[in-house]
């Protein structure tokens, strides 16, 4: 499998893998309006344009045999979605198709975000996961993240609550006492 940074050239690759993904994650617990409104406006060409271009936004997707699995989002600076934090990295999306679920396509995204925020210098990295995703969270809390707060998410005309969710860089993790 290969990491590779999306460029504008990779614009409807990156529209399809983000509606498919969004769609197999979410529909099941959508009604069929309010995705399809989130779809047609979260990855519109114009809105995708805007987030390719912007040099605080960055895309990963990750491929296998020259199909595209799943991808990774992430903002720093002015281009986080809520904390506007210059020493932090926000994940905004990871998302894999469902027939690699489960087969480390998440985690490997995952590194990659960490290792920009390692590269970034920033002092912690956060997201926002719908409370409802719980395999997500998990995921999250595997990886050292605590919850820290909430926020609301719209889906079409369905507001949603996010848990937001930290990992901070710079603490120090324990040292054995090898007594």
């Amino acid at each position: 499998m290969k990491i590779r940074k999306v460029n504008i050239k990779d614009i409807e690759k990156l529209k399809e893998i983000g509606k498919l993904t969004f769609a197999e994650t979410f529909s099941s617990e959508n009604s069929e309006d309010n995705m399809r409104e989130y779809l047609e406006n979260g990855f519109s060409t114009e809105k995708l344009t805007t987030e390719l271009t912007d040099q605080n936004a960055e895309f990963y997707f990750a491929e296998l045999d020259g199909k595209t699995i799943g991808y990774l989002k992430i903002n720093v600076g002015q281009s986080q979605t809520e904390i506007k934090d210059k020493n932090a990295l926000e994940i905004e999306r990871i998302y894999v198709l469902k027939e690699f679920h489960g087969k480390k396509v998440g985690q490997i995204l995952y590194d990659k975000a960490i290792e920009l925020a390692k590269e970034k210098n920033v002092d912690y990295v956060w997201l926002g996961v719908w409370e409802q995703n719980l395999r997500a969270i998990r995921f999250y809390e595997k990886n050292g993240f605590v919850a820290f707060d909430k926020h609301v998410f719209k889906l079409g005309n369905d507001e949603q609550t996010d848990i937001m969710m930290k990992l901070n860089l710079n603490e120090k993790k324990p040292v054995a006492n090898n007594v």
